[in-house]
């Protein structure tokens, strides 16, 4: 019984010292995870420092818009032309409303061109809209919104789906 006593002692005295061990090892492998761990959040914080960087630009480019305004533009005067011509008028018919409602300066001759005039710049997101059809197909009308910059650019973008 004694034998039995002592050796109950050592088990429970070796399992005490262990336990310490083991939660020390425990507290070791968190401390290299997050070391392993440091480059990816690094990245993370590099990627957040960029786009704080970016929304500064953003809202400089929301500062500089004077105008916006939302227009749906008939493009029927397009399905006059030969099929394979309506598209490309379709684009044509966008461009002279947009620069007759937003006002924008049109260049009458090429000394004008030394002069930097405003330009109107249309999305790849419009441009798809038109063409997604294929040249003989285009929209019958489209919906986009024109925002004026400071500097005169007008900049034509698809209006959001309502």
């Amino acid at each position: 019984m004694v034998n039995e006593a002592k050796e109950d002692q050592q088990k429970t005295e070796e399992v005490v010292p262990e336990l310490p061990e083991e939660e020390a090892i425990e507290e070791q492998v968190p401390v290299e995870q997050p070391a392993e761990q440091i480059p990816a959040e690094e990245k993370p914080m590099e990627a957040e420092a960029e786009e704080e960087e970016a929304k500064p630009k953003r809202k400089k480019e929301e500062e500089e818009i004077v105008e916006e305004r939302t227009y749906t533009i008939p493009l029927q005067k397009a399905l006059v032309r030969p099929p394979k011509k309506r598209a490309p008028r379709a684009m044509q018919l966008l461009k002279i409303f947009v620069t007759k409602h937003m006002k924008l300066e049109v260049k009458v001759s090429e000394e004008e061109e030394a002069e930097e005039l405003p330009q109107l710049i249309i999305s790849q997101e419009v441009n798809q809209r038109i063409w997604g059809r294929g040249i003989e197909k285009p929209p019958r009308k489209i919906r986009v919104r024109a925002a004026k910059d400071k500097d005169g650019n007008v900049t034509v973008y698809l209006a959001e789906a309502a």
